[in-house]
């Protein structure tokens, strides 16, 4: 009988191994954001030692007892700083990912979109240029290109758990058919608007943090009050839920002179059919 009867350990191993793969993947995809992040970045750069001044698994400690304070307080600002970059490098690798997605040069004139990472998270503006507009004319209606673009946005907005702040903007100088319509009304319109298809189609209510409308009292730094390119709406999205408390603001007296306080428009947060 020897020779015979061997291979199916052969087999079997590797059939374990498979197995064990499997659920390693499994389980850490199970895991919180942080945890995959840092897989991540572990597999990127295997051969990086997380253990600096160390000796074994134990602490190395060069110095007396009374450096020890000291010590933590670097380890404390080494650990915050690699969070940050940590954070840094995905919400880069979300970015690039949105903008393959979306097939578009960032780096064009008259892009429709402008895509950048803060030390916030991300910040989206949306262009309604005549070229290729977001919205229906002068109205807070979505045309087809823009609900396509709202869909996409909100599938990542839903997958990365972000929490969202819309702020919508106007140029100067537009005229409307009705007496009491003005840029402040489209403004907060569209911004509701934006708020109402994101819900819509997969983010969850409580992740939108606010929606405001500012008329045309923030043009863009360099552009003329009229340009084009000031018609607009900002999506600020961050990974942390900010105290809506600290953000309500206090009551006050309605000032009679032009004001750049973002129009309240007192939305409920419900998915809309």
């Amino acid at each position: 009988m020897a020779g015979h009867g061997g291979a199916w350990k052969v087999a079997f191993a590797d059939f374990m191994t498979a197995m064990m793969a499997l659920f390693l993947v499994l389980w850490i995809s199970a895991q919180d954001q942080k945890i995959l992040i840092a897989t991540s970045k572990y597999f990127r750069s295997p051969f990086s030692s997380p253990m600096t001044e160390h000796s074994g698994v134990m602490p190395f400690n060069k110095d007396s007892t009374s450096n020890s304070s000291t010590n933590q307080d670097t380890g404390a600002g080494k650990t915050s700083d690699s969070t940050k970059q940590i954070q840094l490098q995905f919400l880069n690798a979300v970015a690039a990912d949105f903008s393959r997605m979306l097939n578009m040069d960032q780096s064009a004139d008259q892009n429709p979109l402008d895509l950048q990472v803060t030390s916030e998270g991300l910040r989206i503006t949306l262009y309604d240029r005549a070229k290729q507009p977001v919205f229906v004319g002068d109205t807070a209606k979505l045309t087809e290109f823009g609900d396509s673009l709202m869909q996409s946005l909100s599938w990542m907005i839903e997958r990365n758990h972000f929490r969202v702040i819309i702020d919508g903007h106007a140029r100067a100088g537009m005229k409307f058919n009705g007496t009491d319509y003005s840029a402040w009304e489209l403004s907060a319109d569209r911004a509701n608007a934006t708020r109402r298809v994101l819900v819509h189609y997969a983010v969850d209510p409580s992740q939108i943090e606010r929606v405001a409308g500012y008329g045309d009292t923030a043009p863009l730094a360099g552009e003329k009050p009229e340009a084009e390119s000031n018609e607009r709406v900002t999506l600020s999205l961050s990974m942390k839920s900010k105290n809506r408390e600290a953000q309500r603001p206090t009551p006050e007296v309605k000032p009679t002179h032009r004001s750049s306080t973002p129009m309240s428009i007192g939305i409920p947060l419900k998915p809309s059919p």
